[in-house]
């Protein structure tokens, strides 16, 4: 099964058969799942710093987890699993799915036009020295800067497009004007639940259940608790979720 899909891991021989499928069965498999790849993540040596030893460098950044516990077409359970956002400084990590868009790829239209933004900011920031005699160049240039980083973030929604199980496709800014929001929220797109059911469908395999949890210390504003399953977000996820689980009636959410 490793050698089909690098992130797909068995699950004990015991869940002969995804039809028996009831909501405490789910809830198992839910439960094994997680304990598995909470062993791998105490095992890993990524520089990202969790808040879980004294010796991490870096600021503490918790994360949230997701596994989907899947089934494929002969009928073998296993899970696949995804972090929220990036990982260590990259969004590509063995025995996790890809992002549903990856932006960080070299030469990519983001890196270019954060790059054309810094260079935007540094002339502001030297025209600020002497801001009474520059005002008509400061002004045109924030004008521009808002301009660039407005068209940079439309087009970065663009680029994030999510399938349903009958294969219909919207990318973001779709699926939020759809469900009444004038534009999508920063970050929408890069949690672990959608980045889960993309890779899902793609790879035409059947969600049983979803988990996600929080791994490791919350920011102060926070009350996410290391190792506690939460539901899926509401602003960033919850319209992306109701376009993804469209005609599917029997996946389990565990809240």
């Amino acid at each position: 099964m490793r050698d089909i899909l690098n992130c797909f891991i068995p699950l004990p021989r015991v869940f002969l058969s995804p039809e028996i499928d009831s909501a405490e069965r789910r809830f198992e498999w839910c439960k094994i799942a997680s304990k598995d790849l909470q062993a791998y993540l105490i095992k890993q040596a990524w520089a990202h710093n969790f808040g879980l030893s004294n010796n991490a460098e870096g600021n503490v950044i918790g994360k949230m987890f997701g596994i989907l516990v899947v089934s494929t077409e002969q009928n073998e359970i296993g899970y696949i699993s995804a972090f929220s956002g990036k990982l260590a400084g990259s969004n590509q990590h063995a025995r996790f799915v890809p992002p549903v868009f990856d932006a960080l790829t070299e030469n990519s239209f983001l890196n270019i036009g954060m790059t054309e933004l810094a260079s935007i900011n540094n002339e502001i920031a030297m025209l600020e020295q002497n801001a009474s005699e520059n005002s008509e160049e400061l002004e045109f240039l924030k004008s521009e800067r808002r301009d660039h980083s407005i068209a940079l973030q439309q087009k970065l929604f663009e680029n994030y497009s999510f399938l349903n199980q009958a294969g219909n496709e919207l990318n973001l800014i779709e699926i939020f004007q759809n469900a009444g929001y004038k534009n999508p929220p920063s970050g929408a797109g890069e949690c672990a639940g959608p980045k889960l059911l993309q890779f899902d469908f793609q790879k035409k395999l059947k969600p049983l259940a979803l988990a996600e949890y929080w791994w490791g210390l919350a920011p102060k504003a926070e009350t996410w608790k290391h190792g506690e399953v939460y539901p899926s977000c509401k602003e960033k996820c919850e319209p992306i979720l109701n376009h993804m689980l469209t005609g599917l009636d029997d996946l389990i959410f565990l809240i």
